[in-house]
């Protein structure tokens, strides 16, 4: 774990140049991971959440902190009971929390500009047998994700003058009609006006969105959609 920590360039991830400390962000994740108590989680947390990964002060979080979320996972499963809690508090705070306006975004496998919340709930979901496994917190923590849902496109059909689009959906998408960004090939685009046509079933993840006044030609296989409210989230 110390080398997966050690293997990240803290300095080279942007941040807010009065509020994110790089160098808090590795020494908090080295002393968290191998923390034996909870004075010595504490101390770790302090300094990942006093700008290392989030400003606690100010209530803003760093693109480091998408960066870190798998790392503090890996520590909530692997470390001292205090050092998980601690954990896990770290990435509940950096879901809820705000980005400053020009640190709004991280790069992934799946997009080159996801919201960092979006992020953040993507390694959740990752490690879902783990969190409800925790009980109560773990659910909540899921939960939250959750809202923070995306969409990869599979095929589409025209239907009227809107778009049925089919693929997988991740996390759960809320009743009624959304704004939503589409993200293809590096650029976003703003779709007004999504709903959900047909939910997933069985846990599959299969499920169908209806995108108003747009073509299939403009929502490629591939393609990816994030919720617009996450995208806007600024501190």
């Amino acid at each position: 774990m110390l080398d997966a920590i050690d293997a990240v360039d803290w300095g080279a991830i942007p941040g807010h140049p009065d509020w994110y400390e790089p160098a808090r962000a590795a020494r908090g994740l080295r002393e968290l991971a191998g923390a034996a108590n909870l004075v010595e989680a504490a101390e770790a947390s302090s300094l990942l959440g006093g700008g290392g990964l989030v400003h606690g002060h100010s209530g803003a979080v760093f693109p480091a902190a998408a960066v870190a979320t798998p790392l503090l996972l890996d520590i909530a499963q692997q470390s001292h009971p205090a050092a998980r809690d601690c954990a896990l508090g770290l990435v509940d705070e950096a879901l809820s929390s705000y980005p400053h306006v020009e640190y709004t975004r991280v790069t992934t496998s799946y997009g080159t500009a996801v919201p960092i919340c979006c992020a953040i709930a993507h390694q959740l979901r990752a490690r879902t047998a783990f969190l409800a496994g925790l009980g109560k917190r773990g659910r909540a923590l899921l939960a939250d994700a959750a809202e923070h849902w995306r969409f990869e496109i599979r095929e589409c059909v025209a239907d009227s003058n809107d778009t049925a689009a089919f693929g997988a959906l991740a996390g759960c998408f809320p009743g009624g009609v959304h704004a939503a960004e589409l993200h293809v090939g590096g650029a976003i685009a703003v779709l007004e006006e999504v709903a959900l046509e047909y939910p997933p079933v069985d846990g599959s993840g299969e499920a169908c969105l209806r995108v108003r006044g747009r073509r299939p030609a403009e929502l490629p296989p591939g393609a990816v959609i994030f919720p617009a409210e996450c995208g806007e989230r600024v501190h």
